[in-house]
């Protein structure tokens, strides 16, 4: 190899950058709980939520997967509906 290629002390890897999906992406119902609800143990939780189609995830085979920015903006929708209710009735 030459030395252009090879480099013992180069990095592996560089960082990654922020805008990736990878950095977006939640991979499976534990990782989908453990962002929501703080407790990865909570699939069942998710499931439901999947299975009343409440909450905005995809599948890629069997395996579940949602984005961080898409669950955010759930959050946000949910809580403005909440907030017109209560509104509306008091």
């Amino acid at each position: 190899m030459t030395d252009a290629l090879f480099r013992p002390n180069a990095p592996l890897k560089p960082a990654p950058a922020p805008d990736l999906l990878s950095n977006d992406l939640l991979q499976g119902a534990s990782q989908i709980a453990l962002f929501l609800f703080g407790d990865g143990k909570q699939r069942r939780r998710v499931y439901h939520l999947v299975q009343t189609r409440r909450l905005p995830v995809f599948r890629i085979g069997t395996t579940l997967y949602a984005r961080k920015s898409s669950l955010l903006t759930w959050i946000e929708q949910q809580e403005q509906a909440s907030t017109t209710i209560e509104g509306q009735t008091r």
